[in-house]
This record gives structure tokens, sequence and C-alpha cells, in this order.
């Protein structure tokens, strides 16, 4: 369905379908007016091959072609533009529908296309570099389905092409779930939509902008390990880690968090052809990282041929996919909806489980989507888990209750990949994202208890906690959490760390007693354990909007022990237009907020 600000899809989510559009179109009401300017070398990983245990006759084969929803195009495939044109008017508002497509360029120049980018939709280049892969034209979100709201433009990715813009900038109007990855944009990137609407996203990694990008209107933005010609404005919450040309540490004003390196980063693993051959790249883990990992040649890491991958098709079981991964083989999740009776349990260290075109996994019957052992080098990457109608433990497990190897060496990685609470449909999960196992990086996600769409409500997609962390030595970076019945983030293990969080409350809390905690009003968003010694987190930022009740109140934003390990460097909370209020940032600190303007309450240092 395509939400408007007064329809709904239930009676027991109408308030909620009028929240988000009305929360959305608060969400920087004095923010938009205010931002608008006065105008390594290749080798196959031996170690990650099959291991040809149970290999006979009836062995499941690896590689294979990509079905029907990998749409691949090389530089003589007649009538791009039209097939471009096609899928964008499927996608263009189909949030919560079932069509999942990646559009795949082969190396070569492309000329005069303009990409439009809807729903559930990845456009990606197959060489080893950005530069191999030329986009003559523009890969352009916008907002003209949502009136010029970009709020809502989630879902949807573009990675490794090079892009020439045919008015010298590149528009991508998003908001969470839609990263831009290892892109060279041979000009500038706006990230708001015509006409400088609202935008509330997002995310970019290991990427050149050669021009400036402007936000304009973008509340809050992360960007990783890549390079730009410059930063135009900051509206709440700006991070960057390890970008050369980023603006300087100056929040709250602008509001600008800027970390020279990432401590460690390993990028995403990609889809790339070597000659006629489709292989996975793998690219190695660097510490204290700065700038794109591809601006050299040939990128560093490993690869594998397509063979060592189970291709799955939507409808293979949870069985024949546990069966794949038993004979050694890693999953490539091609475009599509996947029904599980039993958990996805990955053993094997190394193996690798990547999503084409936001692969959706729904759980049946209350089950775990997806399970990790306490072994090194796995990566999960570019995948949505949806919650199943019958209420899960937990949708996403990486490693097991009391995980405790040591992975510093080679981690075990979760990025780009989503999870969802409702609004496709009824869910239910009492926990969203566990990591028990040390040293996982979860670089970019997007964990979501619906505040619109189908099977939304306080009770109809009961979700208590989005991510919690067991294990010590996490980093998180690029962590987006919103809208828990209870805490969003809860952090037990020790030494965790976190740049850029986004976080807005539920919406729909029926009233203060609803969410009240102990003597203390409401949970936190960001819970880090009185037993943990040693945390930091730094541009960190929770909104509220309980349009239901908006006298409700708040305490704080952040909860941690008074510890001297236990830092934090640039906190906000935010009340949107004065539907709910914060009495505190941070335990007892930091000025409360007050009034309908929606300007931020910080924190710059904690303790």
């Amino acid at each position: 369905m395509t939400p408007s600000p007064t329809s709904s899809s239930s009676s027991s989510s109408s308030s909620s379908g009028r929240s988000a559009v009305g929360r959305r179109a608060v969400l920087g009401a004095a923010a938009a007016v205010a931002s608008v300017p006065a105008l390594g070398g290749l080798a196959t990983s031996a170690a990650a091959a099959p291991s040809g245990r149970g290999r006979s006759a009836k062995a499941l084969p690896g590689g294979g072609d990509l079905g029907p929803n990998v749409i691949v195009f090389d530089p003589s495939t007649p009538g791009i533009q039209a097939k471009l044109d096609e899928v964008f008017k499927k996608q263009e508002s189909a949030q919560f529908g079932t069509g999942r497509y990646a559009l795949l360029f082969k190396p070569g120049s492309y000329s005069g296309l303009n990409a439009q980018i809807g729903f559930y939709t990845s456009i990606a280049g197959l060489g080893l570099s950005p530069d191999d892969t030329t986009i003559n034209g523009d890969i352009t979100v916008d907002a003209g389905w949502f009136n010029g709201n970009a709020t809502q433009n989630f879902w949807r990715s573009a990675e490794n092409l090079a892009v020439v813009p045919v008015n010298g900038t590149n528009r991508w109007a998003v908001a969470q779930a839609a990263p831009f990855r290892r892109m060279h944009v041979r000009g500038g990137l706006n990230l708001a939509p015509n006409g400088y609407g609202w935008a509330s996203g997002g995310y970019i990694a290991d990427s050149r902008i050669d021009g400036q990008v402007g936000p304009y209107s973008q509340q809050q933005w992360y960007t990783r390990d890549s390079a730009i010609g410059g930063w135009l404005n900051g509206v709440w919450n700006m991070v960057f880690s390890g970008v050369e040309g980023a603006p300087g540490q100056s929040f709250p004003n602008p509001p600008y968090t800027t970390l020279n390196t990432t401590p460690v980063s390993r990028e995403k693993p990609f889809l790339y052809l070597n000659g006629g051959e489709y292989r996975v790249f793998l690219p190695e883990k660097r510490t204290n990282a700065r700038g794109v990992t591809w601006g050299n040649g040939t990128p560093r890491g490993t690869s594998l041929p397509l063979s060592q991958f189970y291709v799955a098709k939507p409808g293979v079981t949870a069985a024949t996919l546990n069966e794949a991964l038993t004979q050694g083989l890693h999953l490539l999740l091609t475009p599509g909806i996947y029904h599980l009776d039993r958990p996805v349990q990955v053993n094997r260290a190394n193996t690798v489980v990547l999503g084409l075109g936001y692969a959706t996994l729904i759980p049946d019957n209350g089950v775990t989507a997806l399970k990790v052992a306490d072994v090194d080098g796995v990566r999960l990457a570019g995948f949505l888990i949806d919650a199943g109608p019958v209420n899960s433990a937990t949708l996403l497990e990486v490693g097991p209750q009391g995980a405790s190897a040591d992975h510093s060496a080679n981690p075990i990685t979760v990025q780009d990949v989503f999870i969802r609470i409702g609004g496709a449909g009824p869910g239910k999960a009492t926990t969203s994202m566990v990591i028990n196992s040390r040293h996982t990086i979860v670089d970019h996600t997007w964990v979501w208890r619906a505040d619109h769409g189908d099977g939304v409500g306080w009770e109809t997609n009961r979700a208590d906690y989005g991510v919690r962390v067991n294990g010590d030595d996490v980093l998180a970076t690029g962590l987006f959490v919103e809208h828990f019945n209870k805490y969003d983030v809860q952090w037990f293990g020790q030494r965790g760390r976190t740049i850029f969080f986004q976080n807005e409350k539920a919406y729909d809390a029926p009233n203060q007693a609803a969410i009240q905690n102990g003597s203390i009003k409401g949970y936190a968003a960001y819970k880090v354990a009185d037993s943990v010694t040693t945390h930091e987190g730094w541009g960190l930022g929770s909104y509220c909007y309980y349009n239901v009740d908006p006298s409700i109140v708040q305490h704080h934003g952040f909860a941690a022990p008074n510890a001297s390990g236990v830092k934090f460097h640039n906190l906000l909370v935010v009340s949107l237009g004065g539907q709910g209020q914060y009495e505190r940032v941070i335990n007892d600190t930091g000025s409360p907020t007050s009034g309908t303007s929606t300007v931020p309450s910080t924190v710059v240092s904690y303790p």
C-alpha cells in the first residue's frame, strides 16, 4: 500500500498509520527551513572451499543462474532505460510489497540513463572497482511518490558504480536501510528530495564523492571510510569516521562528530565478474581505517567462485539451506521472500551469507530466522528479516549464549542486515538481534518495529527489545534502532563501541504507565548495563514523538553506569513538535526538551 496522511490499513493501526506521516512531517519542519542554504591482491581462499563432506550424486550443486529478478545489463543491451523504468514503476510506492530486484551492470560505460531506484531495489556494478562500470547519467532516489517527503524512502541500495551526473550532482534522497556503498560520484551528491522536503537517512561507506555532499534537510547521516570534496551543512547529527575531506569536529554547532579513523572495518562482500565467471569478493579487515579501499587499483582481500555458493531461490526450505551449509557451501540469496520453519544455522568459520535485492527471510511458527555459531569470519550481508505473526524469542542470533571465543583477528560481520517487526503484516519478536560473539562488527543496520503499515499497534506488533549485545569487544558502525516497546538497545558486553546511533522511541505508547520502567519514566533508547566498566559511544541521538499521548515524559534517552571507562561523546535528544518530552539526555545530565520547537538538547561529553 501507499501510506497517506489520512489513510491506514486497519483500525488497530489507524492512529499509528497517521502518526507516521504526521511525525515524518514534523521531523524537520524547522530543520528543513534552517538547513536549506540561502541557497590487495586477489587469491581464492582455500580455507573457505567446500569440504567435500557429504558430496554424492545427491549433493546440492553450487553456482547456477541468479533467477528472474536479477537483471543483468551490458553496454550493448537494448532497452536498458525502458527496463529500469519498468522496475521502478512496480517498486516506486510498493513500500510493503513483495517485489525484490537486483539491477546489475557489467563493466563498461553506459550513457543517457536515469536509474530511479524504488523499494527493495539494489543497483550495482560487476567490476572489481567502481570505476570499472560507469553510468553517464543518474542513479536517483526522490520522493515524488510521497509528495516530496523522503522520510519513508527505505530499503534500496547502490553499490560499486561510478556515476557522472547529467547536471553535475546526483540525487540520493533516502531514509533508513538505504546504503550507498563503494560508489564513485564524479560530481556532487544531493541527499535531499526535490523541493528540499523532509529526509531522514542515511549511510555512505567506502565511497568517493568528488564534489560536495549537500545534506540540506537530512536530519542525520553517517559516513564511513570515504573521501568527499566537501560537506555543506548539518541539521541534528552528522557523523564521520575515516573520511577524507570531512568537516572538523564541531558538535553541537554545526552538529559534526568527526573521528579521524574507524577503529576496525571490513567492507561488505560483493558479486563481480572475472571474465565471464561470477565471483564474490571478500574485502580484508582494516584497522584504523581511512579513505576508500579501491583507490589504488585492485582491492585487497580474497575471492570465491560462485560454484562455492548455493544459489538459493524463493521457495527453498530451511532444511535445504542448512544442507547446503553442511556440505560446505556458502549462501547467495537471490531476490524474493523465503519462509523458514526452522533456523538457518551457520556453523562453519568463514561462511558467507549474501543477499541480493533485499532477499527477505520470514520465520514461521516463532522460530529464529538465522543463528551463527561462535566461529571466526562469518559474513552476513544484504538481506532483510521480517518477523512472523507468531512471536519469535529472537530473529537473529550471532553466537550462542555464553560465546567467548576471541575473534579479533577475523571477526564476524553483520552488514546491511535489516530487521522489521510489522508493517508488511503482523509480526512479533521479543528481542530482534542478539550479538553474543566477541569482536562482532555490526556495520549498518536498521532494526525497526514498524510505526505504520499493516499489523501495527502497541500490542499488535509487540517487540520489547531491539538489539541486545552480550559479547565483549563488539563494534557498531551505523546503528539505527527504532520504536521498541521497552529498550531499543541493551549493551551487556565489555569494551563495546558505537559510532553513530539513530533512534526514535515508540510513537504509539498509549499512556505514561505503558512505558514506566520501575521508578524511571520510560526505557532508555540505549542502555549500558550496570555491570559494564568500559564502553564508548560517539554521535548518538534519540527522538520522541508520543503522538497518542503527547503528555508522556521520557526521563532520558541514554542510561549508563557512572564508571571512568564508560564514555560518551556528542549526545542529543529531540522532542518532535512537542509530542512528549525528555527530562534529561543521559542519566540525570542534560537539559530537558521543551515546547514545540524541535530543538535538540545536547551533551558534548559524558561524564
